[in-house]
């Protein structure tokens, strides 16, 4: 089965032509490389400052990728979704925070998603990042073996003990939680810890997924290695794929301090290795949970093929794909269209806070070679498609 991606009928059917316009020349603003390193260096700036810049990102890049600044906010937008067989997963994308009243505050949030995710059938995954309840310098220096003193050992417990709760409130509540991967500077302590969460709570059914970045050259062994001791522990894994978010970033600080990059050599070797563990994943779909995070059109319809070839259900509980909100309605939609189970990825919280974020998503699409192209041709498309239907209308004879 071939999916039809460039359906822009189905595609954007749950956006009016206003907002359709509005994504098109954001997307050709964020399309040129030297407004975005301007705009990146200009909130950077005033991130650091009590400026109020909110009311400018919240009616542009902000309510584009975001869903709004509370849960609640976000109510409207997961109806509009479901409307469409596509879920809704929150993600309360505050990260970076360095006081433990933010991290507790944050722990308290999280646990409310839960309850939503548990109320709704539209809401079928909890999402966070583990810097949104730990200092990042202290999982730096776990990363690196550092001893830590007494003081960081009380607070990579209560780190610990944060994320415990949570999982420990999805198990009782049947959510799937997706524990999203960082830098790899400070991603050791996070994997030996969500794996001692799998072989726990993931006895008898998948609740906790791990996140591997295939851009990491280390990852499809990593994955391997994840599989022989799923095994071994016969517990079930869950597995959160994507290319990865930091590249730019991991490159620079691997020149900096002058060790090999992580980061796989080109985007041929980074596609390659993605489509590699959907196979391996597929071929183990018995032990294994499957969570296609990607925008990538070939290794959406592998799966695809993977999946049919197999035999499996196109609503196999066990295999989700998934976009962000505000990119790849092409293929959220059509997948959806089709019977697969497809989400997306929508990031809350307040505006300030989930700048980092939306910096991120503007770079983003201005490095990937021709993500923001193909956003705008699928946009100019659809809408020259619905100025033909309404000339056509107008010129009905039934007018």
């Amino acid at each position: 089965m071939k999916i039809p991606f460039q359906n822009t009928e189905i595609a954007f059917r749950s956006k009016t032509t206003f907002e359709l316009t509005q994504a098109y020349f954001l997307f050709k603003l964020v399309g040129s490389p030297l407004m975005v390193r301007l705009g990146s260096g200009v909130l950077n700036t005033l991130l650091k400052t009590p400026v109020p810049f909110e009311p400018l990102l919240r009616g542009s890049l902000f309510r584009h990728f975001c869903g709004g600044e509370n849960a609640k906010d976000c109510s409207d937008l997961v109806r509009r979704l479901a409307l469409y067989n596509v879920g809704t997963i929150l993600d309360y994308s505050i990260e970076g925070a360095q006081k433990e009243s933010v991290f507790d505050a944050t722990e308290k949030e999280l646990l409310s998603t839960l309850t939503l995710a548990a109320q709704s059938p539209s809401i079928p995954f909890s999402v966070f990042k583990i810097t949104g309840l730990a200092r990042f310098e202290l999982l730096e220096k776990l990363h690196a073996k550092f001893p830590l003193t007494a003081s960081e050992n009380q607070e990579w417990e209560r780190a610990q003990k944060r994320v415990r709760r949570i999982i420990e409130k999805a198990s009782q509540l049947k959510v799937r939680v997706l524990i999203d991967a960082e830098e790899s500077w400070i991603q050791a302590p996070l994997d030996c810890l969500v794996e001692s969460l799998m072989k726990e709570f993931n006895k008898n059914e998948v609740i906790v997924y791990h996140t591997l970045q295939m851009y990491r050259v280390d990852r499809l062994t990593y994955l391997e290695r994840l599989l022989q001791d799923s095994q071994s522990n016969k517990f079930q894994l869950g597995i959160k794929l994507v290319r990865g978010a930091y590249m730019e970033k991991e490159r620079k600080r691997a020149k900096e301090n002058g060790y090999a990059s992580p980061i796989q050599p080109d985007k041929s070797a980074t596609d390659q290795a993605y489509d590699a563990a959907l196979k391996l994943m597929v071929e183990n779909i018995d032990r294994v949970a499957i969570f296609a995070g990607t925008h990538n059109e070939e290794s959406t319809q592998l799966l695809v093929d993977l999946i049919l070839k197999t035999g499996l259900s196109s609503t196999n509980p066990r295999i989700y794909f998934s976009q962000l909100l505000g990119m790849s309605d092409n293929l959220t939609f059509n997948l959806a269209e089709k019977g697969f189970n497809a989400a997306k990825y929508v990031p809350y919280g307040p505006v300030r806070e989930l700048t980092p974020y939306l910096i991120r998503r503007a770079q983003e699409n201005s490095a990937i070679s021709g993500q923001t192209l193909r956003e705008l041709d699928l946009i100019t498309k659809e809408l020259k498609r619905r100025r033909s239907l309404k000339s056509a209308e107008g010129h009905s004879p039934a007018q």
